[in-house]
């Protein structure tokens, strides 16, 4: 049976959205759980930054904290060491870890999102990728936050400015389990994958560790950077990502507890598997 308090909550921000949009204040949702849920997201999705109610954000964030709650937080601690799960030996295999799941679900003192350029987030309602998951997740607060770095790049550096390839920008959490989101812009992949691509891919990965150990962080969680929607093979994408981050700890290991390689999809589990087995020696 639904928490009745959450069903208040959802009732209550589905207003306050609909009020909130000239566009769709007339919407009609049905009468469903699910529908109404839908609906919402779909508003926070395709609003664009700016001031919002207090009390709206306030419980926009006891919505999405209870919501986190029932799809059930993991812990780095819960999550197996790649020795603990596949044998692997090697001097971080105790500081690895590979997980198949939600990465909104994940209770760390961060998680990478695999950004755009406008580094505003997805404005498409209820769209799969992880951009739209983590911002939908995170609540609307952390497209403001964005928003705001984005309006100061803009000032530096002219109106046109969009985000490059491979920067890692930090932000807090908010609606998350995590403590903070580290956006990267990764490379999009055309006709054919260059050396070039490789390095940006790279550096997406390397500058995310950087930020880490100049902000404390211990604990961090890779999304699958690139691959999707931006078109970088999966494979090849998963050798970039073990690699870098191996080479990394060998000059920072002991500032991390533990680097988790997030995936979805079966394919990727798979891959990443072979990937750290053969590193993991």
């Amino acid at each position: 049976m639904r928490n009745k308090a959450q069903e208040e909550r959802l009732d209550y921000l589905l207003r306050a959205f609909k009020e909130d949009s000239w566009r769709y204040r007339d919407l009609e949702v049905g009468e469903g759980y699910e529908d109404r849920r839908m609906a919402l997201r779909s508003l926070m999705n395709i609003r664009m930054p700016g001031e919002m109610k207090e009390d709206v954000l306030r419980v926009q964030d006891e919505f999405l904290s209870e919501e986190a709650k029932e799809k059930g937080v993991v812990t780095a601690g819960e999550i197996p060491t790649v020795r603990e799960q596949y044998g692997c030996g090697g001097p971080y295999a105790e500081k690895l870890s590979l997980w198949q799941g939600d990465i909104t679900r994940l209770s760390v003192d961060a998680i990478v999102n695999a950004a755009n350029s406008q580094m505003l987030g997805c404005f498409v309602p209820c769209h799969r990728c992880i951009d739209n998951a983590i911002h939908s997740a995170a609540g609307i607060r952390l497209r403001e936050e964005c928003s705001q770095y984005m309006r100061r790049r803009k000032m530096q550096y002219g109106s046109r400015y969009e985000e490059p390839t491979g920067r890692a920008v930090l932000t807090k959490g908010y609606g998350l389990p995590a403590k903070h989101v580290i956006h990267t812009v990764g490379p999009i992949v055309g006709y054919c994958l260059t050396d070039a691509l490789k390095k940006d891919l790279e550096n997406c990965y390397r500058n995310v560790l950087e930020c880490c150990v100049e902000n404390g962080i211990r604990t961090v969680a890779f999304c699958c950077i690139s691959t999707g929607e931006f078109r970088f093979p999966n494979d090849e994408a998963a050798r970039i990502a073990t690699g870098t981050v191996l080479r990394f700890m060998e000059e920072h290991g002991q500032e991390f507890d533990r680097v988790v390689f997030n995936v979805f999809k079966d394919v990727d589990r798979e891959i990443y598997e072979r990937e750290l087995a053969a590193v993991c020696v």
